[in-house]
């Protein structure tokens, strides 16, 4: 269907939904029938399918990745969005309260990362784009602050990662996984962070190779759980490092391509009991379900209901009272005609769908979804062309905030929440609803890209009704079940109505966390490196901290201004180098950053780079070259001249290959200072033609530069 009837349908049905609040009712058959015929999703009062609502702001960048931060807005994250000419790499806050949304520029292309929300709520980001065509991924890491809405580096991983997935553990450490390295290669290690310590782990290799973007899931025991999206499950074990080999083949047997993965929810009743569900994927996509219950001494693949459309790119979102929302998609890939509008709403209790209603716009790739805290979902995004992207936002208002005559249903509230819980133990929630209260949740604060929420759970809590204005609820049974870090808390009534959430932070107790900015700094020998340190309090923490460096070289010292940080601040690090003499350059010296309030340390390894005085520069010659598809290699010369006294090793790296089949070496790989290394062409059969720019890139600690090559291939 072209793309101009597809807008007209969408506008059709938006005015279609106008009107039928105002028919008569001898033509509301007729509505349908024509509705039916044209395939759109038939209207049923609110009560019944919910609501569906375009809102009249737009959002200004594409919403590749977002995130739902502990004060209620969403961190919208799109680097170059998709589009490789730019370079206005971007990130935004969008307010669901004003609908306002502000940008903001971050320092590195954050295009296709993995992201969760760490347990003091900020947001912590893996991995990026390096270069398109072929893409190649970045290491980079970084946290998003929503205290000061400022982005900070951390260390990165050993290698690049596009299109990872990362997963809270149940320590409150995060763990990644897969996504293409900085050579166009599947990254198929795992490292796991540890925002105590700052500190990565060393890689563990996986006995196989896994797709981008893997559905991983922690579940009650403790262990990951991989979904997906090719058919053969697995699982990985955090205290061993190590995979299991494969414990259960879907009965799809294909590879579920964008499809989605769902953990369904963890409550008393069902003796939180994990169970994981997957939803279409597939090229052309499917409309089946798949659930395994994970409890079960051998695992099981079983066919679940079908959902009303297939569906590849779509999204999948756990409402308060443990449905899920299916979203979005097509039966084609990035095929507008094809697009799925229709909503489906999965009941775990009796394994069934029913409608949702239906969404105004294509939702394609990169569209996304999430629950907020007034349990509605937002929706938005889609940009399966380059270039351009849906900005229209829509909310979904489920049934449950409606009454059988479609008027807006009373919420139960919550007067007084705790704004920290832990696990096992008891709190008290007032709400002036106590006697009607049927259920009490917990429901993770999404983080959510290309049809898959990386840390969504739900977990249903025990309670009794203390009196009439008190509920005394037990927390979650471990950490396993609830990983810590910031949820919404829900509160519904008989009538299966929601409260608006609570934020509560589920943590062991009072603690904070130290980050050091930059992850590394350089200066040369005399000179002075600088960073700052930012003291990160949670859960209620309000005491005061002493620094110090641990592990400084020998003949460098350390001063902090000032010395101790109380409650939330920075603080200022210099490093002298004075007496310290490197026998080689660049050297690199790893230190510690330590935090300390009585029993309480927490501590980040930064690095000190030393380069050598003076600088150097590249040079290729030829600058230019032709080569012929299966024929003889091409060379060029490149050319390292030093300057001002510059000493020490640089290395070479080659970028914008045009294609695997065209390969670009150079040998040697590193120089001692001076001299020449030769860059080797070589472009098989079969390989693509025309005019390519490669870039060879020298690096001597942080000293980088570059020169370029004009590639022909004929």
């Amino acid at each position: 269907m072209p793309s101009d009837d597809l807008r007209f349908l969408g506008f059709f049905r938006i005015v279609i939904q106008v009107i039928m609040k105002f028919i008569q009712p001898a033509k509301y058959l007729y509505l349908m029938m024509l509705m039916a015929a044209l395939g759109l999703p038939l209207m049923a009062q609110p009560n019944v399918q919910g609501q569906w609502t375009t809102m009249s702001r737009t959002m200004p960048i594409n919403p590749i990745h977002v995130s739902l931060l502990n004060n209620g807005q969403v961190l919208v994250v799109a680097g170059s969005g998709n589009n490789p000419p730019n370079k206005n790499l971007q990130a935004a806050i969008w307010n669901p309260q004003t609908g306002t949304t502000a940008t903001q520029t971050v320092s590195w292309d954050m295009f296709c990362n993995g992201a969760v929300l760490l347990p003091d709520g900020r947001v912590f980001i893996n991995g990026g784009t390096q270069q398109y065509n072929p893409f190649f991924g970045l290491p980079n890491t970084s946290v998003f602050n929503p205290v000061n809405n400022t982005f900070i580096d951390l260390p990165p991983t050993l290698h690049g990662r596009w299109y990872p997935t990362l997963i809270t553990l149940g320590d409150g450490r995060v763990m990644t996984f897969s996504g293409l390295n900085e050579t166009g290669s599947t990254n198929n290690t795992v490292e796991i962070f540890a925002p105590t310590s700052g500190t990565w782990s060393p890689q563990y290799t996986a006995n196989f190779t896994p797709p981008l973007y893997p559905r991983l899931h922690l579940l009650p025991s403790g262990k990951v759980f991989y979904s997906g999206s090719t058919p053969r499950s697995r699982y990985f074990f955090p205290s061993s490092h190590s995979w299991s080999s494969v414990i259960a083949t879907t009965n799809y047997g294909g590879t579920r391509t964008y499809g989605s993965s769902v953990l369904l929810p963890l409550t008393p009743a069902n003796n939180y009991k994990p169970v994981v569900m997957l939803l279409g994927g597939g090229n052309p996509a499917t409309a089946t379900t798949e659930t395994i219950d994970l409890s079960a001494t051998t695992p099981v693949w079983q066919w679940g209901p079908p959902m009303s459309q297939p569906r590849i790119e779509m999204n999948a979102v756990i409402l308060p009272n443990g449905k899920v929302l299916a979203i979005g998609g097509s039966a084609q890939d990035e095929n507008a005609s094809t697009a799925s509008y229709n909503a489906d709403l999965y009941d775990p209790v009796t394994n069934t769908f029913s409608s949702a209603g239906g969404n105004a716009f294509p939702r394609l790739y990169h569209s996304v979804a999430l629950l907020l805290p007034d349990a509605t979902i937002w929706l938005a995004g889609s940009n399966p062309k380059r270039g351009t992207y849906e900005p229209h936002m829509e909310i979904y208002q489920p049934a449950y905030l409606f009454n059988p005559d479609g008027s807006v249903a009373v919420r139960p509230t919550i007067t007084n929440a705790p704004t920290t819980i832990g696990w096992a133990g008891s709190f008290t929630v007032q709400t002036p609803d106590a006697a009607t209260i049927s259920s009490v949740v917990l429901v993770k604060a999404g983080s959510t890209t290309h049809a898959f929420d990386m840390d969504q759970r739900l977990v249903g809590l025990s309670y009794v009704v203390a009196d009439s204005g008190n509920l005394t609820v037990t927390g979650p049974p471990n950490s396993n079940i609830a990983p810590p870090g910031y949820y919404l808390l829900f509160l519904l009534n008989s009538a299966g109505v929601p409260s608006v959430a609570s934020f509560v932070q589920v943590t062991a107790g009072p603690d904070f966390t130290i980050t050091t900015s930059p992850p590394q700094q350089a200066t040369v020998p005399g000179g002075t490196a600088t960073y700052t340190v930012q003291l990160a309090p949670s859960a209620g923490y309000s005491g005061t901290v002493n620094l110090s460096a641990i592990n400084l070289p020998t003949g460098a010292t350390a001063t902090f201004n000032p010395n101790s940080i109380s409650g939330r601040g920075t603080s200022a690090l210099a490093v002298n180098t004075n007496g310290l003499n490197p026998p080689n350059f660049p050297a690199t010296f790893p230190f510690t950053v330590s935090a300390t309030d009585g029993t309480l340390t927490r501590s980040d390894t930064v690095k000190l780079i030393v380069n050598s005085p003076g600088d150097f520069s590249l040079a290729a010659s030829p600058g230019s070259l032709t080569i012929t598809r299966g024929g003889a290699s091409g060379q060029s010369t490149i050319t390292l001249s030093p300057s001002n006294g510059f000493v020490g090793a640089v290395n070479f790296t080659v970028t914008g290959s045009p294609g695997p089949k065209i390969i670009a070496t150079v040998s040697p790989t590193s120089l001692p200072g001076s001299g020449t290394t030769t860059l080797t062409v070589l472009a098989q059969t079969g390989s693509v033609t025309g005019n390519f720019k490669l870039t060879i890139t020298g690096t001597s600690g942080t000293i980088v530069h570059s020169t370029a090559l004009n590639l022909t291939v004929q």
